[in-house]
């Protein structure tokens, strides 16, 4: 298709809200004010070591709530995120993984309807080897009485579940920029331009497939996965002689948001369940910065989401940072190992008559 035939992100959202005759328009300025923060993550990410002049602290070394030494471009993505949305009268808050608490918007700019959560540099340890990295966001709506009185907002009022979100997608800094957004009508993705200087229309109605011979997991971790996810790893590396009678191919990015697009292009499933080797930590991965706003797009996309006991969507937080155990990717693999999970493990079971190598069992 022409260029000048593609929507930009703009009249996307635009036909969008025709859907909604009385919308004010206020998601739509939000929305557009994060995909310009991302475009200036995307500029500094671009360039890299190149421009020594860029305006990035020399050294990182600071903790985050997490636990986590933040990088350089940890801190400025943040400030980016932050910079760009306080000033626009959309918000009433926001929250992001680099912050030990709420954002508060400064008395001087109005306060709106919403809330934004987000992960500004979702895989920054993977900057230095020059691996896809991205911002992954998702917009709530403030509790009434925050719309009301203009207070402060506090932790609980971004304790909302997956499902309630507005809107959520991410963007990738990879060969190309692209968002991918949700606002709860399907999944699109845009390619920026850098002529234009525009997110442009590139993917339509994007669809997870719902079978894969493809899988994600860190198998370092193996010594610690719960039983059901050691089985499904397993009969996947059994390949065609194995339970599942199909040889599959496993990968391992070490960047969520880049896995998560892989999966969205074309299928697959990302585990990064529960496992024992923190028992104070239920898993790794972010449920208000990183599972919620993937969960959201996987599952407009046609995919699937889950903990492996519930699903993602469901899930009430209970504390801003709340960590979790993510699963998601082609709807089917992920029914089953949602089935895996709620079947008795071994020791709940009786001993079988025969193991499954016979008279040898490991």
């Amino acid at each position: 298709m022409p260029l000048s035939q593609r929507w930009t992100l703009t009249r996307y959202l635009i036909e969008e809200r025709r859907r909604f005759p009385q919308a004010s328009g206020d998601l739509n300025a939000l929305i557009l004010d994060v995909s310009i923060a991302c475009k200036a993550i995307a500029r500094i990410v671009a360039y890299g070591a190149l421009d020594s002049g860029m305006a990035v602290p020399a050294e990182g070394g600071a903790v985050n709530v997490q636990g986590e030494v933040q990088k350089p471009l940890d801190v400025l993505s943040n400030e980016i995120f932050l910079h760009m949305n306080e000033w626009n009268g959309e918000l009433a808050g926001m929250a992001s993984e680099e912050m030990d608490s709420p954002s508060q918007i400064p008395q001087v700019f109005p306060r709106g309807k919403y809330l934004l959560v987000f992960d500004p540099l979702d895989g920054s340890s993977n900057i230095d080897v020059n691996v896809s990295v991205g911002s992954i966001f998702s917009i709530l709506r403030a509790p009434q009485d925050v719309i009301d009185s203009g207070r402060d907002v506090t932790e609980a009022d971004f304790l909302q579940p997956g499902a309630t979100q507005v809107a959520a997608g991410y963007a990738l800094y990879g060969p190309t920029t692209m968002l991918v957004l949700t606002v709860g009508n399907g999944v699109a993705g845009f390619t920026l331009n850098p002529d234009l200087g525009e997110f442009v229309l590139t993917h339509k109605n994007i669809q997870v497939p719902a079978d894969t011979q493809e899988f994600a997991i860190n198998s370092s971790n193996s010594r610690f996965w719960e039983q059901p996810v050691t089985r499904y790893v397993n009969e996947c590396l059994a390949g065609k002689t194995g339970p599942r009678g199909k040889d599959f191919n496993m990968r391992w990015i070490a960047s969520m948001v880049a896995e998560a697009h892989r999966i969205l292009m074309r299928g697959g499933v990302f585990l990064y369940p529960r496992d024992t080797k923190d028992p104070n930590k239920p898993g790794r991965l972010r449920l208000l910065y990183e599972a919620n706003p993937i969960g959201f797009v996987m599952e407009q996309a046609g995919g699937r989401c889950t903990t492996g006991r519930q699903p993602m969507l469901g899930v009430q937080p209970t504390s801003l940072h709340q960590r979790i155990g993510l699963i998601f990717g082609s709807k089917n693999e992920v029914e089953l190992i949602e089935r895996y999970h709620s079947e008795p493990g071994p020791s709940a079971a009786p001993p079988p008559l025969f193991a499954e190598r016979g008279l040898f069992r490991a």
